[in-house]
């Protein structure tokens, strides 16, 4: 995809929606980390529905850890990987304390060294609290970027390097919401929306129809 279209996606993606926002729900930048740290392989509706019990009962590093393993792996019972994932949140908000005073570091590398956070996880807690414009490549971003022709890579990681090098400055912000969202959507992975779809001239991808998966 040339640069000129590149712009024009972008700015009609920002048309359609100014100020894109996670679908996970949270108070605080502790909770943020905690749902995303769920939300691997796991949707978005499903770590809600947990989150909304879990976090009244642990709204904070100490309460999660006074909650317990098996305390905050009943809350989680009906995500996968709830058995990880409840190990990996009482340890890392241990290491919240521990190491940074209960707060989220606005770091990367202090961010990927609590146990269960990823670059992935890392970048989405680095734009949404601190307004870094990282774009954390998932299933959705990476399909998007390859089916529309925008930012091809074989891995998320190659992925992720070409839309920091193409995406311009002035969307940087709010791409990684606009891209999951779309892919979210509208180009999903089965049956894309590809009659419906606002950025559908400027796509590269052959079957344009409602039916045809990737």
């Amino acid at each position: 995809m040339t640069p000129i279209k590149i712009r024009a996606l972008f700015a009609q993606l920002a048309e359609l929606d100014p100020a894109p926002q996670t679908e996970l729900e949270y108070d605080t930048p502790y909770q943020l980390l905690v749902a995303v740290v769920l939300s691997a392989q796991a949707t978005d509706k499903g770590v809600n529905l947990a989150t909304r019990r879990l976090f009244p009962a642990a709204p904070t590093p100490q309460a999660m850890v006074k909650l317990g393993l098996e305390g905050v792996t009943e809350y989680i019972r009906t995500i996968g990987l709830f058995r990880t994932k409840a190990k990996n949140v009482v340890a890392l908000s241990k290491m919240l304390i521990e190491q940074h005073g209960g707060e989220v570091p606005n770091d990367r590398e202090a961010l990927q060294a609590l146990p269960g956070v990823g670059r992935k996880t890392a970048n989405v807690v680095l734009n949404v609290v601190f307004g870094e414009p990282t774009i954390a490549v998932d299933t959705h971003i990476f399909r998007v970027a390859n089916r529309t022709g925008l930012a091809p890579g074989k891995t998320p990681e190659a992925v992720e390097a070409k839309l920091a090098k193409c995406v311009p400055a002035e969307y940087k912000l709010h791409a990684h919401h606009w891209l999951i969202l779309h892919g979210r959507y509208t180009c999903i992975a089965r049956k894309p929306k590809c009659p419906e779809c606002a950025v559908r001239p400027l796509c590269a991808y052959k079957s344009k129809t409602a039916g045809e998966p990737l």
